[in-house]
């Protein structure tokens, strides 16, 4: 099965005008125009409009793969993802990818291993760029938090319930037909305990 990087669920055509600041946050005059990148002309800040770091972790266990189903209130709401979310600023994927299993599943991970990484054009105001590991499960009690209202093992070779993320399914079907292990990672932070 081939990779697959790239998924977008819109007809991307630059950044719309109503995602840009019109002024200035920080002296509050007019900004200036621009395609990647607007700066305002009075004090040099620059509007930058990045996609929003993310981290998924596909965790297998026994021929299963661990899914939540997300919250009311999340991004594609009823439907079904990898664990993950957004890196903070002063954190490092490993890291992040750590945190995010534990507040989502109440599971400690170890990161065994680099398999991919994706653009998601999701809407208009939320492009992601997502690192995905493998990771196997290390300890804790499985229990849905943060965005997910419920957590369930399905059988890696399907069926795959409805998916909120089209990468999500790619990433499952393309780690069942190839068992592709990844890259390695750094140990130093791949089982880090936070």
């Amino acid at each position: 099965m081939q990779p697959e990087q790239v998924f977008s669920s819109y007809p991307v055509r630059g950044v719309s005008e109503r995602l840009w600041f019109g002024y200035c946050p920080r002296c509050g005059r007019p900004l200036g125009s621009g395609a990647g990148a607007r700066r305002c002309p009075g004090c040099g800040f620059t509007d930058y409009k990045n996609p929003l770091p993310g981290v998924v972790v596909l965790i297998e266990e026994q021929g299963r793969v661990l899914l939540g189903r997300r919250g009311p209130r999340s991004f594609e709401p009823g439907r079904w993802c990898l664990p993950g979310g957004f890196i903070e600023y002063a954190e490092d994927f490993l890291t992040a990818a750590v945190r995010e299993v534990r507040e989502e599943t109440g599971l400690q991970v170890e990161i065994l291993s680099l398999l991919s990484v994706v653009s998601n054009f999701l809407a208009e105001e939320l492009h992601t760029l997502v690192v995905v590991l493998l990771g196997r499960v290390a300890g804790g009690q499985a229990r849905a938090g943060d965005d997910l209202e419920e957590l369930r093992w399905f059988p890696l070779e399907g069926p795959l319930p409805p998916m909120a993320f089209q990468a999500d399914r790619h990433i499952i079907e393309r780690y069942r037909a190839t068992r592709l292990a990844g890259a390695p990672v750094d140990p130093r932070y791949a089982g880090r305990r936070m």
